[in-house]
């Protein structure tokens, strides 16, 4: 078939013209005789149906794609069949493909470059929410009307072909460039394999560019499983938002359990970078407002030849960290994320743009015997140029000086107008003794690997650096802070754990009372521990006065707001906190349990997932995400949800203890009761909860016995009840006057 069909009559079609032909058939534009709309009519090739086999599955992916109606999919009229050819009939779509606006080099503004892959990704997440896949999405496969619409043509069609398969002699089916690894294998396919796809699309309308390319089929394909592709930035292409790049990143992981799994996550972060840009208005002279300067300091590298000092390395970098947080009009990112990268071979601009910082900092320390070369650049994102690099040759003693030297240059570099206050804060030294300060980092390195163990080797890593200098009060405080985080997970009961925090605090603040730390941790303790709300929210401000770049101190006010029932103002907190640390997992799933108590169901299972993909392993996320479908009553998502919590969390309990409230609330008054009996007698040896004893008795209706633990939960001081406000396992007692005399003593209402 071929120029000749025009001017010919198939069935009521009336053929006017030849639109092209491909892989999978002839393509005419014809007019519907009967319903006198202009159509287009697709002839498969012969070879694509050589059996029944063939033309039943042809019929049953037809059919399933005629059933998708959505304005940015081609929509399927009928199928029929002339001469034993089969054809499709399809609206019919008058403008550019894709490729043909990206053939070139040519690249599509970054404004339309969202338009169009916002329209692609709602028809495809439609199409995949019906269980249908494309297989072959490729920008030659999306039409654009004069309108600006975005059409997706020819669903269905590939399976037919198995056009996903490769052949003997090296050749494909289908088109190889936009072709998923787990496609390039011959692996069964699922819908990600389209998520893949629209990566590749997304990185070629943004630089008129393929990602992956070669002279010949196998090239290609070597690049796709193998190779990473230039960044879109690094390709010459330097508007692209950060944000942008990284949705490109993640859905061409090659890896198809760490790409985005579902198109609707894709799409949520692409209408979120359009709104951003969106709500960027320029102001009343034309000019865009300019975001703050932004910087992450990275893990200096050790370059000693014993490879000894990575603690001295790390020390420098948060030193370095903490004393730019003071600055009020400089965004900092928080260790946690810019530690992230540690030992990965990333391009440092790709790092930047993950961290979504202007400028990182990076260098290195070469330390022999007690000689220091400690060099470092201030690199900014944008280009990869550096605004700013030094080497500093000194010995051990002259270490605070050179934290002094990098931090002044790096603000001078990043042009900000420095106050007297802030200036004194940003070279601020706290012991003269390199030996104590070189313990107290060392504390800090085993203290920030979050483990147990870790955690009580840096305990003794700060009482050494105490002995060596009793006047150090960074390492006073580095105590207390760790006392108090002990405190609030309940490792150890509330009286022991607060009241070491509390000693340790008084020391640091009697050497130092102008620590700007020590205001978070008197917040920790006065919210936790004492009770004292108004208290708590005084040194949470004065916290975040000081060091509004601090993370922890966003992330912790965010709970005591959400202890009080503000839920707004601490979604708000929460929200800074991950700006600050993006890549800290913990704020994620504390966002997830929050934004459900606000009534903010899809926001909460968002922040759930952003957690579960930065850590897989999470007890407290899945905790969190528990509660979530609790309050909401989906005690079947809760109860799964619960017993992920237990698998990787050891020890708290509170999963178990919710767990066992989904059972009494679903009848299962056995597996409740059996929870918390081996509660009852695990009591006998350790600390166990008094609180979460008793939501247990209240879940299985037990009244007296639940104010009875409760009453031992005020006694002992449970670091859970501050919550049991607006924990909703005692939502039926509120009304009860016991429990109006619990909140009076708790003082909720003073």
């Amino acid at each position: 078939m071929g120029p000749k069909m025009v001017g010919k009559t198939i069935s009521h079609y009336n053929i006017l013209g030849n639109l092209g032909a491909g892989g999978m058939g002839v393509v005419y534009k014809a007019e519907d005789t009967k319903l006198k709309r202009t159509v287009a009519l697709k002839f498969l090739p012969a070879i694509a149906l050589t059996g029944e086999t063939e033309k039943t599955r042809f019929l049953h992916e037809a059919q399933a794609a005629a059933a998708l109606n959505h304005p940015n999919i081609c929509t399927i009229h009928e199928i029929d069949e002339v001469e034993g050819r089969p054809f499709i009939v399809m609206e019919y779509v008058e403008g550019p493909s894709l490729k043909e606006l990206t053939n070139d080099n040519r690249r599509l503004s970054i404004v339309n470059c969202l338009a169009y892959a916002i329209q692609i990704a709602e028809g495809l997440q439609v199409a995949h929410e019906k269980g249908i896949v494309h297989r072959d999405m490729k920008c030659d496969n999306v039409m654009i009307t004069e309108k600006g619409v975005a059409k997706i043509m020819d669903f269905g069609l590939a399976k037919l072909s198995g056009r996903t398969q490769i052949t003997k002699e090296g050749t494909t089916m289908c088109t190889i460039h936009y072709m998923s690894p787990e496609q390039a294998l011959g692996k069964k396919v699922d819908h990600r394999t389209d998520i893949w796809s629209f990566g590749v699309m997304l990185y070629e309308m943004l630089t008129g560019q393929l990602p992956f390319r070669g002279e010949y089929e196998q090239a290609i394909v070597y690049s796709i499983i193998n190779e990473e592709p230039v960044s879109p930035v690094a390709s010459g292409r330097s508007d692209v938002p950060a944000e942008l790049e990284q949705v490109v990143q993640k859905a061409m992981q090659k890896d198809v359990n760490e790409r985005y799994q579902r198109m609707d996550d894709l799409l949520t972060d692409l209408e979120l970078i359009r709104e951003k840009l969106e709500t960027s208005k320029p102001d009343a002279g034309g000019r865009k407002e300019k975001s703050p300067p932004s910087i992450a300091v990275l893990p200096f590298v050790d370059m000693s030849p014993k490879k000894d000092q990575e603690y001295f390395c790390d020390g420098v970098a948060e030193e370095l960290i903490n004393a730019l947080t003071h600055i009020k009009d400089l965004h900092v990112v928080a260790r946690t994320s810019a530690f992230a990268f540690r030992g990965k071979e990333i391009d440092v601009r790709e790092i930047g743009r993950v961290l979504n910082v202007e400028t990182l900092l990076e260098g290195s320390v070469r330390k022999a015997n007690n000689r220091l070369r400690i060099t470092a650049q201030l690199i900014n994102v944008a280009d990869g140029y550096h605004l700013w690099s030094e080497r500093f040759d000194r010995e051990m003693k002259d270490v605070f000086a050179i934290q002094d030297e990098i931090s002044l240059a790096i603000v001078e570099k990043l042009k900000i107008q420095l106050l007297g206050e802030e200036k004194s804060k940003v070279v601020k030294r706290y012991t003269e003794d390199p030996e104590a300060y070189s313990l107290y980092l060392k504390g800090l390195y085993f203290l920030n690997k979050w483990t147990e163990e870790g955690t009580q080797r840096g305990l003794e890593y700060f009482q050494k650096s105490i002995e060596k200098d009793p006047h150090f009060a960074l390492a006073y405080l580095g105590i207390a802070d760790t006392y108090a985080n002990i405190g609030v997970l309940s490792i150890l009961p509330a009286d022991v754990a607060f009241s070491k925090a509390r000693e340790m605090l008084d020391m640091a603040v009697t050497i130092d009372s102008t620590l700007s730390q020590a205001h978070s941790v008197q917040a920790l303790i006065a919210f936790w521990y004492d009770w004292n709300w108004k208290e708590a929210e005084h040194q949470f401000k004065q916290a975040l006065e000081h060091s509004p770049g601090y993370a922890n101190a966003h992330f912790w006010y965010g709970w005591y707001l959400t202890a009080m029932g503000r839920f707004d103002e601490a979604i708000e907190e929460n929200k800074i906190a991950q700006e600050l640390d993006p890549l800290l997992p913990v704020y994620c799933a504390g966002a997830a349990v929050i934004h459900a108590y606000a009534g903010k169901y899809e926001e909460a299972l968002e922040q759930f997932h952003k957690a579960i993909e930065l850590d897989p392993s999470m007890g407290m996320a899945y905790f969190h995400m528990g509660n979530a479908y609790r309050i909401q009553k989906k005690y079947d998502e809760a109860v799964t949800t619960y017993q992920k919590a237990i698998e990787f969390t050891t020890g708290l309990g509170w999963a178990e203890m919710s767990l066992g409230g989904i059972y009494a609330l679903q009848g299962e008054r056995d597996k409740a009761t059996r929870i918390l009996d081996e509660f009852l007698e695990q009591k006998k040896e350790r600390y166990v909860s008094s609180f979460c004893i008793a939501a247990l008795y209240n879940y299985l209706g037990e009244e007296e016995k639940t104010f009875e633990w409760l009453e031992r939960a005020y006694q002992e001081r449970d670091n859970l009840m501050p919550l049991v406000n607006i924990w909703d396992a005692f939502d039926n007692l509120h009304d009860d006057s016991r429990f109006m005399a619990l909140k009076e003593k708790m003082r909720f209402d003073a």
